[in-house]
């Protein structure tokens, strides 16, 4: 028998391509109405009722990045407190939590981050995800996935020339997410180390150059070394 899979933000961006595209798996997927992750009541009425062997937690605040400036204590709810919720319920159970945390727990600086190098977030985003992060590592039963992804098509005119990441699409994600449910411990999933418009380019070939500035607070080479995620795949 498949293994039951709950899914959180089961009404979100990349659940909705979950949803589309991954018909092998035994998916639940909750919305923010069915599973509140900030109360342990609603957390494990579902579990009790889906009875999971595993939780893809999806569920978080990401955008627009102002509001964990403008808001940091609905960040805290959502991406710390809310996750921090959850491993304690998967705790009891002894249920795997799947934690999608992102590559911006890095510094971003120097580029080509293993999953064993220093973390130190250049946003408040990226502290709310490490918070989330700290309560998954002290559950051995876990994985954390610090994802660089986005929506597909690209979503932008332009993209940055002088800025490198590691994006992928859902549709990408969804794919080899099959193939890491069985993992533990921390892996840097993402496609490629090149600049935002190299990748934009292939699939918006219309897409304009843009130069990112020093005002914009965003290092330069958040480049993530993903050598543990293909020996996976």
């Amino acid at each position: 028998m498949r293994k039951k899979i709950l899914v959180t933000g089961g009404d979100g961006r990349f659940a909705s391509i979950l949803k589309q595209h991954n018909k092998n798996l035994n998916l639940f997927f909750c919305s923010k109405k069915e599973l509140n992750i900030l109360d342990l009541k609603s957390i494990k009425k579902k579990l009790k009722e889906i009875k999971p062997k595993i939780i893809l937690h999806c569920a978080s605040l990401s955008r627009p990045m102002s509001i964990h400036e403008k808001d940091i204590r609905k960040s805290i709810d959502i991406n710390i407190i809310g996750t921090s919720n959850l491993v304690k319920a998967c705790f009891n159970d002894n249920i795997k939590i799947i934690y999608f945390s992102t590559g911006y727990v890095y510094e971003g600086k120097k580029g080509n981050y293993t999953e064993k190098d220093s973390v130190k977030p250049f946003n408040n985003y990226g502290l709310s995800k490490l918070g989330g992060e700290c309560a998954v590592s002290m559950y051995q039963n876990s994985l954390i996935l610090r994802i660089t992804m986005t929506e597909k098509p690209f979503a932008h005119k332009s993209a940055f020339t002088n800025l490198k990441s590691n994006f992928m699409f859902h549709e990408d994600l969804v794919r080899i997410l099959p193939k890491l449910l069985n993992e533990k411990g921390i892996i840097n999933v993402g496609g490629k180390s090149q600049s935002i418009y190299d990748f934009a380019k292939k699939y918006a070939p219309k897409i304009k150059k843009a130069k990112a500035k020093k005002n914009i607070k965003m290092p330069l080479n958040q480049t993530m070394n993903i050598g543990k995620l293909n020996s996976i795949v």
